[in-house]
């Protein structure tokens, strides 16, 4: 691919350190990169650490705007050509810290934006988080959420195997797995071209493009998307 590289922006809400909500935000990084690496697409990475702006994300929440070191950090969002975002879970949802800077986000800017939800908790029983609070959070905010969620209890990381030896991957399913699963589907939500071409190294991101352009890569997304649903619904339903 020619023209400019797409922007990967990953969020981490975690605010341990070590985090191992970081630690799935790398995981999940990592994917995605190798995913757009098999199509040689290229890649501006950006990782947003919310611990490291909570003070500036709290005064911006008192003077209606993004303000401080949250001002670049927002604008890196708002900028992204897709999205990983990755939460703890605090009393069965994401964290104040998270919900408030998405609070600073401009609905407009996040219209059509790709995204993988993730999250960590310490049970498998949170893991209905992704549906129950950052799926729906995200749709109001007009993004494309793929398919497959990306949670990991404590459990998920002591199951390994010795091709990765970092955890997750004992039995089918697993945690990689699905991180494999998410990033392919992020990847694919993401038009490599436009029907004039590679995507012009002037465009701010991939959804700044004509109107009769943006109605064909719409449509081409939309299609995609079906088919994952149709696939995954498809995986659910048969025999285990």
């Amino acid at each position: 691919m020619t023209g400019r590289a797409l922007r990967v922006v990953a969020v981490n809400a975690g605010l341990g350190q070590p985090s191992s909500t970081r630690m799935l935000v790398d995981r999940t990084v990592d994917a995605v990169v190798a995913e757009l690496g098999r199509r040689r697409v290229d890649v501006e990475l950006s990782v947003v650490d919310l611990r490291e702006h909570a003070v500036d994300i709290a005064r911006s929440m008192n003077a209606g705007f993004a303000t401080g070191s949250a001002a670049p950090a927002v604008a890196d969002v708002e900028a992204a050509d897709m999205l990983i975002v990755a939460t703890p879970v605090f009393n069965g949802s994401y964290s104040g810290l998270f919900k408030s800077f998405v609070d600073l986000l401009d609905r407009a800017a996040m219209d059509g934006t790709p995204v993988i939800i993730a999250a960590t908790g310490g049970s498998p029983r949170h893991s209905m988080v992704l549906d129950h609070a950052l799926r729906p959070l995200f749709a109001f905010l007009r993004a494309v959420v793929v398919p497959t969620g990306v949670y990991a209890a404590q459990e998920d990381w002591a199951q390994g195997d010795g091709a990765h030896g970092d955890g997750a991957r004992a039995v089918e399913g697993g945690l990689l797995d699905r991180i494999d699963r998410a990033a392919a589907e992020l990847v694919a939500l993401v038009p490599m071209t436009s029907p004039a071409g590679p995507v012009a190294a002037t465009s701010p991101n991939v959804r700044a493009v004509p109107d009769d352009q943006r109605t064909a890569s719409e449509s081409a997304g939309i299609a995609t998307f079906a088919r994952l649903l149709s696939r995954q619904s498809a995986e659910v339903g048969a025999p285990h």
